[in-house]
């Protein structure tokens, strides 16, 4: 799942400066999910947005929807129903569907109103981890179906690194050393002897890389 949160209201203000009227569309997949962009979060910031330009004399007009998705053009094309009714169209999926939106309308004006942060799974209410870097050459094969480029701060390829104490990274003592859990998953699996094969110093012409990255909302969390 793609993880996204929402960006600061006054970078959001200052993106519709001059915009009189605005199509706000969310997406009902990821980011509805990770309350990041769904049709709830896309009333609360059309209300805030209101507001905001109420207190500052300019009224705005906006148009509220919510599409299936934004990343397939089918569902992206619902949008044509409001051709000629706002000045700039606000997007709160992911990148994708701002790339989407921007590609498949080459002459509208198409704002970012999350910041897209990781692709992750749920591990409590609120709480959301990266297990993906997406870095487009998978080796979970050989990692026992967890992620060192994700998951290890280093991205190492053969780990554990000499930091590592007690199954826990040296970057933060909560966060797991990925490379124990791979060798210890391995062993159970009977495949441990895999681990004495060097693996060979990674390849990132396929993507770029951050870091074990974690998305909390604390007004959801537990």
């Amino acid at each position: 799942m793609i993880i996204a949160e929402r960006k600061p209201i006054d970078e959001i203000m200052a993106m519709l400066t001059g915009v009189k009227r605005l199509l706000l569309i969310g997406c009902k997949g990821c980011v509805t999910v990770c309350s990041a962009g769904g049709e709830r979060e896309v009333e609360i910031l059309a209300s805030l947005i209101r507001l905001g330009r109420k207190k500052e004399g300019e009224p705005i007009e906006i148009i509220e929807a919510a599409l299936t998705r934004q990343c397939d053009k089918e569902y992206v094309d619902a949008i044509d129903q409001w051709d000629g009714q706002y000045d700039a169209i606000m997007s709160m999926a992911c990148g994708v569907g701002v790339n989407f939106i921007a590609n498949l309308r080459p002459v509208a004006t198409v704002f970012p109103a999350v910041n897209t942060t990781s692709f992750g799974g749920s591990q409590l209410q609120g709480v959301w981890t990266e297990q993906c870097a997406g870095c487009g050459n998978c080796i979970l094969h050989l990692t026992g179906g967890l992620c060192p480029v994700a998951r290890c701060a280093k991205s190492l390829m053969n780990g554990p690194c000499g930091g590592s104490q007690d199954g826990k990274c040296e970057i933060n003592p909560e966060v797991p050393c990925i490379w124990q859990h791979i060798h210890d998953r391995l062993h159970r699996l009977n495949k441990g002897a895999s681990l004495t094969a060097i693996m060979p110093i990674r390849d990132w012409s396929t993507a770029g890389h951050g870091g074990p990255r974690k998305t909390v909302r604390d007004d959801l969390t537990l």
